[in-house]
Formats: structure tokens, sequence, C-alpha cells
């Protein structure tokens, strides 16, 4: 509609265009409220629902009644040419009045470019435009707001700066773009929102902002107007991390549940900020290189653990603000630890106020159930084919990564990405175009991510979670390969827990679980991980999957880990493993730190420090993860003795480390072990060791080797070997160059 239309034409089409108004459904407030300009001078209308009357307050002028031409709606022109700054004065019948900047005076805050990259799927910084800001517009500072929803009838900005008004802050549809934005004068960080959608069949519903970047503590569900105040201190940090090649360091991880790593008097989970000193102190002093946090973002219900995620821009407000986290990365960072968070681009929670069925229409997700529900979780799937939808995840990964300054994404779930068929009968899925189970438009955007924020983040990790043989899943993509830098080895783990939860007796069956993953080791980037997942819904704590009695369970486990921490591969262990927490882990109930005052359960903590010191100080353990030139069997077959021997090799320097492992509860007291050369082997490691709870069964701090052949070496030594053991020896400095490698 045109101010400048002639007299009686003008007066129906604004008659129809305020109806459309009144009913909150017109895409363009704006070409109604506001000031505009028309023959007879500038008109300004201005919608305050419920007042009584209003008034003109122009900047430079003298106040102006204001008519009213509907109910809360007021009409005034004002005899110029120009449109000028104003304010409206609102009365109420109760006596109430307000003054403020008119919402309707200013220029939109996002541009064509905006628009265009979010249509094309690659706004790499859409997290500065969509969502809620503070902004300075014209000399006034207020909050700029900005959704998409492209099948909406209406959508206003509510909250308690409008007395959740539907009303008083409808918002204008941007062109073609689906996207709605309004700048609101006045509003201030800390201030409460939410979207009301008008759905296409005329159903309002209350949203809460996919790009809030911070949100109510559950279960409040208000999006938070929120501007960064701490600044971060880590400078010297992000630098050595853009220099890192994270393949050919050290990486070793702790997963933490925040809620439930220790919690605080009446059973209180802690705040961020509480828990940055004690996880900091604790981290330094075991030895790992990183923390793993489970999702941080935030999410309904805790009993998910985070991993139905409704906030994919905002820390769950459970433990602070978005503020507090900052700090606790920051402290991370300054005491040496670097920071990974779970990341959920799998799925995401069908209640009513996030993502699903934003516009009220499947928007995020498919709206067919085979493609956009997941039958395990009863989620819904994103839509990977919409532009608009893969940015909005793409934005996600690089908020975290760039602004909230996290060091590594966990991508979760990959494997229910990959395959159309996951989880799902025979019928109960959609074929891609090609009638094949690869789910392409997904595989296009982990490539795509992959890309981008390795391009934009050198340094950071980008894990999967993948479960399944598909191949290059840690492979450039330039090299048809998904991209990321890591991949869980799910087959290391499951392999390796079999073989150890069985009796000793029967092991010599199992020999292969240890041997097979050589087979595959070099295939991928690999992580092993022992997770939460392995220690919940039935599957026992990691010190009850072993076989024997209390000493011959904490014997295997300090077995496993120095067998886990020589393997090739980076390292990952759940909290509460390092001690061995004897029950299934539970989200509200902290680990059970009291154990450390018995003598096996803070030996087991020693030794997982121990190997992070020993693993972190010798290149031979991590400097080939990903190079076969790192990893020599000596003694693979011996199957019967429940013994297995190889060698770490750093290429670079010849270092070198021989592990030895006796998976039998016999003392083997003079086995022979193949060895490069002659000389003096220092015993670094002896997991049997009285420190650790064991019995101290071992070699006396070294062993000697002889001139003797054996397992197709020139030389050997007699080595003791301690019952349900790992040894690490370190090869002599002299001989490290000379290693034979196969």
């Amino acid at each position: 509609m045109s101010d400048r239309s002639p007299g009686p034409r003008r007066r129906a089409l604004l008659a129809a265009e305020i109806e459309r108004l009144l009913k909150q459904s017109h895409p363009d407030p704006h070409s109604i409220l506001g000031a505009h300009a028309t023959p007879g001078g500038i008109v300004v209308r201005a919608l305050r629902p419920g007042a009584s009357e209003a008034k003109l307050l122009p900047d430079a002028g003298k106040p102006v009644a204001m008519k009213a031409i509907a109910p809360g709606l007021f009409e005034q022109t004002v005899k110029r040419n120009d449109v000028f700054p104003y304010r409206i004065e609102a009365r109420y019948p109760d006596g109430r009045s307000a003054v403020a900047r008119d919402a309707y005076a200013f220029l939109p805050t996002l541009g064509d470019v905006d628009l265009h990259l979010f249509g094309e799927g690659r706004h790499e910084r859409l997290h500065e435009k969509l969502g809620a800001h503070v902004r300075t517009l014209d000399d006034t500072t207020g909050v700029s707001f900005a959704v998409w929803a492209p099948n909406a009838r209406g959508v206003s900005v509510v909250g308690g700066f409008n007395g959740w008004d539907g009303r008083c802050h409808m918002m204008r549809r941007m062109g073609s773009s689906g996207v709605w934005e309004l700048f609101v004068p006045g509003v201030s960080p800390g201030a409460l929102y939410k979207f009301e959608i008008g759905s296409p069949r005329g159903a309002r519903t209350l949203k809460t902002d996919p790009m809030a970047r911070a949100m109510e503590a559950p279960p409040a569900q208000a999006s938070v107007v929120w501007e960064p105040g701490w600044r971060f201190s880590d400078e010297a940090w992000m630098a050595a991390r853009r220099a890192a090649d994270p393949w050919r360091g050290p990486l070793s991880i702790y997963e933490v549940h925040l809620g439930s790593w220790r919690r605080g008097q009446g059973n209180q989970p802690p705040s961020y900020r509480e828990i940055a000193a004690p996880l900091c102190d604790y981290v330094q002093q075991m030895g790992f290189t990183h923390v793993e946090f489970m999702p941080l973002q935030e999410h309904p219900l805790t009993l998910s653990w985070g991993y139905q995620v409704s906030g994919y821009f905002a820390p769950t407000a459970r433990f602070g603000t978005p503020d507090d986290l900052r700090f606790l990365i920051d402290s991370l960072h300054r005491r040496g630890v670097g920071v990974i968070i779970d990341w959920v681009p799998a799925h995401f929670p069908k209640d009513e106020f996030a993502l699903g069925r934003f516009d009220g229409t499947a928007l995020y997700e498919h709206l067919d159930p085979r493609q956009g529900e997941h039958p395990d979780w009863g989620t819904y799937v994103f839509n990977y084919g919409r532009n608009e939808v893969r940015n909005f995840l793409l934005a996600s990964a690089l908020y975290w990564l760039e602004e909230m300054h996290v060091d590594g994404l966990r991508v979760d779930a990959v494997a229910s990405m990959l395959y159309l068929d996951y989880s799902r009968p025979e019928g109960g899925w959609v074929p891609n175009p090609q009638g094949g189970r690869e789910n392409l438009e997904a595989i296009a955007f982990i490539r795509e991510l992959n890309q981008v924020v390795h391009r934009r983040n050198p340094g950071v990790l980008m894990i999967a979670e993948e479960s399944t043989a598909w191949p290059a899943v840690s492979r450039p993509t330039h090299l048809g390969g998904l991209g990321f830098g890591f991949k869980w080895n799910m087959g290391w783990m499951h392999d390796t827990l079999a073989y150890f939860s069985k009796d000793p007796v029967h092991r010599r069956h199992h020999h292969r679980n240890l041997t097979f993953g050589m087979l595959y080791a070099w295939t991928e980037n690999f992580v092993l991980p022992l997770s939460h997942d392995e220690v919940v819904h039935g599957k026992r704590a990691l010190i009850h999957k072993m076989p024997g009695d209390r000493a011959a369970k904490f014997a295997n486990l300090r077995a496993l880990f120095g067998y886990m921490w020589a393997q090739p591969g980076k390292k990952m262990l759940f909290m509460g493993g390092e001690l061995g927490q004897p029950d299934e882990w539970e989200c509200e109930r902290s680990v059970p730190w009291h154990l450390l005052e018995e003598r096996e359960h803070a030996g087991l903590q020693r030794l997982v420090r121990d190997l992070n010191r020993l693993y972190r100080e010798e290149p031979a353990l991590w400097e080939a993860d990903v190079d076969s030139a790192g990893f020599l069997w000596i003694a693979p077959d011996e199957a019967d003795a429940n013994v297995v021997a190889f060698v770490r090799i750093a290429p670079r320097s010849g270092r070198r480390i021989v592990c030895v492992g006796n998976f039998s509860p016999v003392i083997r007291k003079a086995y022979r072990i193949g060895l490069p050369a002659p000389g003096r082997y220092a015993e670094v490691l002896d997991t049997d060791a009285a420190i650790y709870g064991g019995s101290n069964v071992g070699n006396g701090g070294a062993v000697t080797a002889d001139p003797v052949p054996c397992h197709g070496l020139p030389c050997s030594a007699r080595v003791v070997l301690p019952p349900l053991a790992v040894l690490w020896f370190a090869v002599p400095q002299a001989e490290r160059r000379t290693f034979p490698i196969a």
C-alpha cells in the first residue's frame, strides 16, 4: 500500500491493510506503522493495544495528540516533508502511561547479502544476524530480533518488555527469504522473549528463539537477550591451537558430565564457576590434555544427558550464564587443558516450544516420519536438504568453536546421519534418488561442515562418533573422505571389553579380540573410547565388567588401562572410571570420591595419573598414532599364555617403548621376550606395582637383553610377568634408532 495513493482508494486499501495488521497476519507492519510521507505531510501511526489515547512526541517540536483510527491504533499527520525522530506516549484507562521510541521507525538490520548467503546456506556468521542482538541505531539502543519462519502468516516478538502481547511488536518479513525482523528500542540484555508464530492454519504458538545465545533454566523456556561480558584471556592458547598438529601430538581426554562430576551439599549440581577451580586442578593433576563435556547446549530433559537439544547456541542455564561457561573454558585454557563438547546435529526433541514444526510446518525436519523421525529416540531428524537448516547447524558449530573458544566437537550419532535405514525396519525408510540407503544430503552437509570448520579454525578437533564400516570418515574431503579429524574406534572398544570381561581361563579362545584391531588401526585416525555409553543401561561399571574377586577386578582394570594407553590411538576415559567407580553412572548422582580413601581405588587413580604423565612425556606413544610406522608386533600370537608384546615407535626421534601384557592370573617368572639389541631396558611402568594396589611382582626396575634371538629379533630378555598386568620398558637410548622395523 502507498500512502501517496488517491484519497478514496488509499483509504480503502488502508482499511484492508489495517484489518490484516490487527489480525497479526500482515507480512510488513512497517508499511502501515511508523512514519510515512503523504501529499499532506508525514503521517505517523502507532499501535498501542489497550491504550485509550496517544501523543506524538517529536524530538524537536511540540507534542501532538494522535487520533484513534481503530482500537489501539493511533494516527497523526505533521505538516512537514522530512521524516523526523520521535517518541510515542500512550495512556491507558487505569492511569498508566508509557513513553517509548517507535520500533517501526528503523531500517532493517539485515541486508540483502545476509539474506542471499543464508538462502544459499553459506552464511558463516549467521549467529551475528539471526537471533537477538543488542544494537544502537540512530543513537537509540535496543535489540534487533530476527527469525526464520518462511511459512508463518505472521510473527511477533513477545517478552516482559511488551507484556507478552503479540500485537505490540509484529515483525516484518524480509522478502522471499522467510526471515522476519524487528528492532525494538529500549530492550536490554537479560530481557526474556519468545517468538509468537502464526501458522498457515491460523494457530498461534510461542516458540523459543532457535538462535538464542541464552535461555532460562528448565523447566522455564524463554529465550534471554544476552551480550558477552566475560572477556577471554587465552590468547596464547588460541594461537597455539591454530599451530597445533593434533594427529602427531598427545591427546588424552577426560569425559565429563558436568552436572554429576562433583555435586555439592544437598546433591546440588555445581555451577560453571564453582566447578572451574576443582575441575582445573583435578584434570591438570591427572595429566589429561582435554576435557570432553557431554552436551552443554540447552535441553529440556535432564535425563536425556543433554543429547536432546533445544538450544543449539545457548549453554544450558542449569549451571549458570554463558559468561559463566566462558569463565570455565578460559580457566581450563589458562591451565593448559583443552575443551571438547559433544554436539548433536543428528536429531532434536519434539517439545512444542522448540524447533519442532517451528512455523506450523515441518521446517527443520522432514514431514514424512520415515525420514523425519528417529524411532529409537522419539525425536525429529534434521532436513539436511534445506540450505537454511544446514546453515543453522554450521553456524552452531562455528559459534561454539569461535565465540565460546571450544577446541573441538565430538559429533554425536554420525551413523544415524549417514544411513537412511538406520534403526528402521524394512519399508520404514525412503531410499535416496539413486535407490540407495546413504543419506546423500547428510553426507554433503558433513563434508561442508568439516571443510568450513577446518578452514576457519585450524587445529580444532572434529571427532565422529561413528560405529559402522563407513570408509574414510577421518580422511580429507578432497580424497573422498568425510573430513573429520578423528573417529571413535568402537570396534576396538567392543573387542577389548569383550576380551577383558572373559574369565582368564577362556581368554585363549578370544585372543583375536586383542590383535584384530591392528588390521585396520590406520584406516582412520582413531580415538580409543571408554565412554559414558559403556557404563549405563545394565552394561555395568568398568570395574564390574572385569572377572574374578575384588583383587582380580582391580588388577584386570589396571591392565586394561596400561594396555589401552600403549595402543595406537588417542585416549578417552569417562569420569569415575579412573577410580574404579563400582556402580553404573547416574546423571543425578556424584562420582563417589570417598572411594579414594580405599587403597585399591586410590591406586587405580594414581595409575591413570602416571599413565597420562608417561604418555605425554614419551613421543613413541603418540607421534605416529596415525601411521603404521609407529607400531611393531613382537608377540601377537601367544594366546595360550594370554600374553601380547609390541613396540611403540617415534619415527622422527627413534624413541621406542616396549609393552608386554600378561592377561592370565599366573606369574610368569622367566618369560622370554624378543628385543632389538643387548642392553638395559628400564621398566617404566608396572600396573601390578604396590603403589597402584598390586602385588608388586616385577623386575626390580629393569631387565637386561642378551644376544639370544627370540620372536624374530636378535636379542631377548627373561622377564618376570606379574599376573594380570602390563609392563612398559624403555628401549636403551643408544639402540633406539637401530630397532628393526618390519
